[in-house]
């Protein structure tokens, strides 16, 4: 088994060469604006997952997951001559689920301070039920038993 550290090592340096070749080096029409978000090697060193995002609707991220499915052996290749490893590790494209999860818990903080602001706005207008201060204090007692 390889050590943790050389396996991050050599995601970041996939990482870095698939958006290398991305940007450079593959021309398929269908790639929209692709950022590689992370990468992910086994332990082994022998499979990598490449995350990454989209701009853009359905279309496009459906478009640019099959120019990266038709790129895979390119990449894989050039993958394998940067890193210079004995065994280059297989790569598999995955759509990163960041921006929608980052859109929901926007909206999620938003109905937050929403309701935060109704329990304080119903919390400045009540009155206590009884005394303001209900406890007793020690100079209150002097005061009433002279």
């Amino acid at each position: 088994m390889a050590d943790t550290a050389r396996a991050r090592k050599l995601s970041e340096r996939i990482q870095q060469v698939v958006a290398q070749m991305l940007d450079t080096r593959i021309k398929d029409p269908r790639l929209g604006f692709v950022t590689v978000t992370d990468v992910r090697v086994t332990g082994d060193l022998q499979h990598a997952d490449v995350f990454y995002t989209v701009y853009g609707d359905d279309e496009a991220r459906t478009d640019s997951a099959k120019a990266l499915e038709s790129a895979k052996g390119i990449i894989r290749s050039e993958v394998g001559k940067q890193t210079g490893i004995r065994l280059t590790p297989t790569l598999a494209f995955h759509l990163d689920a960041v921006p929608e999860t980052a859109a929901h818990l926007d909206a999620a903080l938003v109905e937050a301070a929403r309701r935060d602001a109704e329990v304080a706005a119903l919390a400045s207008k009540a009155s206590y039920a009884g005394d303001a201060d209900p406890y007793r204090h020690p100079d209150e007692e002097d005061a009433a038993e002279a």
